[in-house]
């Protein structure tokens, strides 16, 4: 019952859901009852979903007892292939909502949390569509984009864009602070930007040790390209080398605002029915295809058909994705039909 955990709390009381929650700090969660994150503390053996919310280091043990009572299991944690490697049960999704906050544990639990951000599930040969399904239903009503990557690749991703940042931010906090100590006006001069650019080093501490050990091969990968982008820079201004200083901030620049943002509104959504053999592997297969492309699902479900061994995967992109996809899906052998969402 951290950020994380108390913030899905809110989120799916807020939304219907009866949630049960547990923490192995007593006074936690008890808290988390007190400010009405759950409605009952414990653990619910016929919960239909169950959230592991804890330290990657946890999260194998907890699941497995989670598995056990039966119902759909995802987790939450920053790694990914280690984990889901480690729970081939197709009751199993892996899952990263790529969320956070400042603020430590309950005192930022927030039932917004999830409104806007990446919520990463990584499906496997394993993995039932009926369990993707539900997963992916849950983190859309949340609001989030879930987007379906391959839990190794996954992990070669967030390397890149969530650990390395986090570690970079906290060595330039830390490096402020230590100029503060003979400076002390220092920090009371840093301007926006160095608090937007430091703002994750104000997160919890305590999920990182697990998150650089399980991913330590990305996370050095990454960090010995930032390290000779940052020697190309300084040779650079240390050569008053202005075309590419210049060049390197306009690039950047550009690459920024073009960060993909938002869902479509309804009336740019489009429904794609894609027939599929009932086989393992199936969903992630083609699920994990269109995120490659940029392609993101909005919404999925899976028609078993009455007869034979097929079934078609119904889900919800926009319009502009939709010539991408058929493309994409109809080179590896399958075809779709696509009709626009009521406005």
């Amino acid at each position: 019952m951290g950020l994380i955990g108390g913030s899905l709390g809110a989120a799916l009381r807020a939304r219907g859901w009866y949630v049960t929650g547990s923490d192995l700090d007593p006074a936690r969660s008890e808290r988390a009852l007190a400010d009405g994150l759950v409605d009952q503390v414990g653990e619910d053996p016929a919960a239909p979903v169950t959230f592991v919310a804890t330290p990657a280091g946890a999260v194998v043990g907890a699941a497995r007892r989670a598995l056990d009572h039966g119902g759909v299991v995802s987790d939450v944690a920053g790694i990914k292939a280690p984990i889901v490697a480690a729970l081939p049960d197709p009751s199993f999704v892996g899952g990263h909502p790529m969320a956070g906050s400042e603020q430590q544990g309950l005192d930022g639990a927030d039932p917004e949390l999830f409104v806007g951000a990446t919520w990463v599930l990584t499906p496997t040969a394993t993995t039932s569509p009926a369990a993707y399904a539900t997963v992916q239903s849950v983190a859309a009503a949340l609001g989030a984009l879930v987007v379906a990557v391959p839990p190794e690749r996954h992990d070669r991703l967030v390397a890149l864009v969530s650990h390395v940042p986090h570690l970079t931010a906290a060595t330039l906090m830390n490096l402020a602070a230590d100029s503060a100590l003979e400076h002390g006006t220092l920090l009371r001069l840093a301007a926006g930007g160095f608090r937007d650019m430091t703002r994750v080093a104000a997160g919890d501490p305590g999920i990182w040790p697990d998150i650089c050990g399980e991913n330590r091969e990305a996370i050095l990968e990454v960090l010995d390209a930032l390290i000779a982008s940052l020697a190309g820079l300084r040779s650079a201004i240390d050569g008053t080398d202005r075309k590419m200083l210049l060049d390197h901030l306009e690039r950047a620049s550009e690459s920024r605002r073009n960060l993909p943002v938002g869902a479509p509104a309804p009336s740019e959504s489009v429904e794609i029915r894609v027939p599929v053999p009932d086989r393992p592997a199936v969903l992630a297969e083609v699920t994990t295809l269109l995120a490659e492309v940029g392609v993101n699902i909005y919404d999925i479900e899976i028609a078993h058909s009455a007869e034979g061994e097929r079934g078609v995967l119904v889900m919800v992109v926009s319009a502009a994705a939709v010539p991408v996809a058929r493309e994409l899906l109809g080179a590896h052998g399958y075809r779709l039909s696509a009709k626009r969402m009521e406005g």
